[in-house]
């Protein structure tokens, strides 16, 4: 099956095209799948925005920690099951709640944060959970967040659990935001920090994600 498409000429005339059904289908479908696949883009609030660690102390307690003011792009798209974000983690915001542990962990012997003042998140790939239960065929979750973690010079890929993400209007703002906690355990000597660890403390620190993001 074909279809007429009719254009007029700057001179008067109509000139009369044929063009077969598929391909007309075919273009409109896509025209369409690339409008609604068009990802919102978001940015960062910081003030609701930190990466926390947690490292055992030679199996006694627990150190923990935090770094805050963090800077970055979101974008989400959940119909099409697509995300990316991008965060810079200033390593100087670090804050243990004591003081002269925050500088010795800013120092050479770990962070060396003179040298490498900035991190980096940047994400490769977003993995979605379907709830089979629900009838909302757009009930998919954010499950896993794959992506490339820069430290100390260095860059390797971690996987982030997510706890929990979703997106709400909020009142204040007037603005859709997004957000959520994800979860991860690496090691750190991947990234050339490895103070201590032939006296056994563990190079396995876990790392916890929040993140909020206001659509622009």
């Amino acid at each position: 099956m074909s279809i007429f498409l009719v254009n007029h000429t700057s001179s008067g005339y109509l000139q009369r095209y044929t063009y077969p059904l598929a391909i007309v289908s075919l273009s409109a479908a896509a025209l369409v799948s690339t409008v609604s696949s068009q990802a919102a883009t978001y940015h960062l609030d910081s003030t609701h925005s930190n990466v926390r660690f947690a490292i055992d102390h030679f199996n006694t307690s627990t150190n923990t920690g935090g770094f805050y003011n963090l800077t970055g792009q979101l974008e989400y798209d959940k119909a099409a099951k697509t995300g990316y974000i991008a965060l810079t983690i200033p390593l100087n915001s670090l804050n243990t709640g004591n003081k002269a542990f925050d500088i010795t962990l800013k120092s050479a012997d770990f962070f060396d944060i003179e040298k490498f003042p900035l991190a980096h998140f940047e994400s490769t790939q977003w993995h979605f959970s379907t709830d089979k239960a629900s009838s909302d065929k757009d009930s998919a979750a954010v499950s896993q967040v794959d992506g490339m973690l820069t430290l100390h010079g260095k860059t390797n890929p971690i996987t982030l659990t997510a706890i929990k993400f979703n997106c709400y209007f909020n009142p204040i703002l007037k603005k859709s935001v997004c957000g959520g906690d994800f979860t991860t355990t690496i090691d750190r000597t991947k990234w050339g920090i490895s103070k201590y660890t032939l006296l056994g403390m563990t190079e396995k620190v876990e790392l916890n994600i929040q993140i909020e993001a206001v659509k622009q």
